[in-house]
């Protein structure tokens, strides 16, 4: 593209971007380049219209406005979807209304901490309080939760203050049980952290949410968060159900039918997954072209692209798999979680015997801006050396690896910046350098140890991507001949996806290996048959055919009593 042919905004944007830093959470909110996390002031404060299909919810202000109140509601709308940029756009539009809008200062503070943008929260808050003489008791009340919200999360450590934060709800919904925003923020309290947003809710956040939903029928936010919590349990047919409500109800927000491709892959929907993907892209991508400006300061298209680009390698799709991966690399990552999940590209070109793209893919992440992706571009660069038989190098990168993962926080507000993130990925690399170096014993154990952790890292990118690692994980024990590994593996990819065709790949390559024809020769054809999609070139497709054929051959051999010529 060229740059004559972008529009004024997206100039200006692209001119913020190029002259200086990226804002982090730690940095002045009103410095130099006037931004809020990653996003420029200016285009939070751009003014913005009443918009429709993104989800209804009210929640009453004290205003003359009712413009600022159908604005206000909207800054809530977007904020249940995740949708920084609209949601702070919403809240300072209601707010040129009504300045002495109150809430809308509440909700503007947690559009910043979706910015993650700790300093910028904390100034709209006050802001909110040096107005709340002017607001009923109930908003007050409010305001006082936001304050102690914003004191657990700049305190994560400490859980007398999110304690705190949970009694307060309690005590608010006590004066206010039909207030279905109240019910909603007691659902996200009911996570690890105060810092909880509804993404990594469990059981105990179900029936908050559930009773949002008696407050409120159908309220696609109750929806939202229950397709995380049931994700998070392992009940992924309630997850489908309110995935697709999500969708109905908030038909215009791309995270909507994001989240219900998430739960179509885990039922074996790849189509309509990859369906759901690519309908939340292209409301993307208009939404880029309405605005004035392009991806770079949207969170969200690369975590879409990566859920889209591995259900293209679940089914073999490998060249549409790489486009995708290639076409999300170039998006600069705003967030931690969005550069941690780079791993996926360098580990795609590993499994595709690309090692020497690979390294160079591994050590760009390893140059990132957070500890997680760089402990994990290191654990991958000593990887791939260990595939392109430099194996000091290997050595020297894990011990990288392990250092930079020794300096990230045990507990963090912000998804993927937390220890727990990356640590089963460097071990998985940890261990694969000692089943290659003659720690045979220890290898295996720890690769053991390590898939269940893999298996169980939160969240709809780590689940499908576990799939992946296992499978880079039976293909080393293959190469090194430690079979006990590849069965145990296998069984492993069983219990995550039976129905990825390369995991009936594995299973039937450990048949063959153990002597079981006939299961060998169930699996590979069922593998071939999970491949209709595939790249016809695909090697795996290749050598299941000609496998399963030569088992059949010889099955058929033996029924007739004949040998081969």
């Amino acid at each position: 593209m060229r740059l004559s042919s972008l529009r004024p905004a997206a100039l200006a944007v692209l001119a913020f971007l190029l002259s200086c830093p990226l804002a982090m959470a730690q940095d002045d909110p009103h410095a130099a380049c006037a931004a809020v996390g990653w996003v420029p002031r200016a285009v939070l404060e751009r003014p913005v219209s009443l918009r429709t299909g993104i989800g209804h919810t009210h929640e009453t202000a004290t205003t003359p406005s009712p413009e600022a109140q159908a604005f206000h509601d909207q800054g809530l709308a977007y904020l249940h979807s995740y949708v920084w940029i609209e949601a702070a756009r919403s809240f300072n539009q209601a707010l040129r209304l009504d300045p002495k809008l109150a809430l809308s200062w509440v909700g503007l503070s947690r559009a910043y901490s979706g910015l993650e943008d700790g300093r910028a929260a904390r100034a709209a808050l006050e802001k909110a309080e040096a107005v709340s003489p002017g607001v009923s008791e109930k908003e007050r009340r409010k305001i006082a939760l936001r304050k102690l919200q914003l004191d657990a999360i700049d305190d994560l450590q400490n859980a007398a203050k999110h304690a705190q934060y949970k009694q307060a709800l309690e005590e608010a919904l006590a004066r206010d049980m039909d207030d279905v925003e109240l019910w909603l923020l007691r659902g996200n309290a009911e996570e690890r952290t105060a810092a909880g947003r509804g993404q990594r809710g469990g059981a105990g956040s179900v029936a908050f949410y559930r009773q949002a939903l008696a407050v409120s029928p159908d309220h696609f936010a109750a929806h939202h968060y229950l397709v995380h919590s049931y994700e998070t349990i392992g009940q992924i047919d309630e997850a489908l159900a309110h995935g697709e409500a999500y969708a109905r109800l908030a038909d215009a927000i791309p995270h909507a039918h994001h989240m219900w491709g998430h739960d179509l892959r885990r039922v074996g929907r790849v189509d309509d997954a990859i369906a759901a993907f690519q309908k939340a892209y292209d409301l993307e991508t208009a939404y880029y072209r309405s605005e004035g400006f392009g991806p770079e300061l949207d969170w969200h298209r690369p975590h879409n692209l990566d859920l889209l680009a591995t259900c293209y390698q679940h089914q073999g799709r490998m060249r549409t798999t790489e486009q995708t991966m290639r076409e999300r690399a170039r998006l600069r990552p705003v967030m931690a979680i969005i550069e941690f999940n780079q791993k996926a590209w360098p580990g795609f070109l590993l499994a595709t015997g690309r090692s020497q793209e690979a390294l160079a893919a591994a050590n760009e992440l390893s140059a990132g801006r957070w500890q997680t992706g760089r402990a994990v571009g290191h654990a991958l660069a000593a990887q791939a050396l260990l595939a392109l038989g430099r194996v000091d190098e290997a050595r020297k990168e894990m011990d990288v690896a392990r250092a930079e993962l020794d300096k990230a926080p045990v507990t963090s507000g912000y998804p993927g910046s937390s220890r727990t993130f990356a640590e089963p990925y460097v071990d998985a690399a940890r261990g694969e350098l000692l089943l290659r170096t003659g720690a045979r014993d220890e290898g295996r154990a720890l690769l053991k140890e390590v898939q269940a952790r893999i298996r169980a890292v939160p969240g709809p990118d780590a689940w499908m991507e576990a799939l992946f690692w296992l499978e880079d994980i039976a293909r080393v024990a293959r190469e090194v001949g430690d079979w006990d590994l590849a069965e145990y593996t296998a069984g492993q990819m069983r219990e995550h996806d039976a129905a990825y065709a390369g995991t009936q790949y594995a299973l039937a390559l450990v048949a063959e290996r153990k002597g079981d024809r006939a299961a060998a020769r169930q699996a590979f054809a069922e593998a071939v048959r999970l491949w209709a999609k595939a790249d016809p070139d695909l090697p795996e497709l290749r050598e299941a055919r000609a496998r399963g054929a030569a088992l059949a051959a010889a099955a058929a051999r033996a029924e007739t009593g004949s040998s081969p010529r």
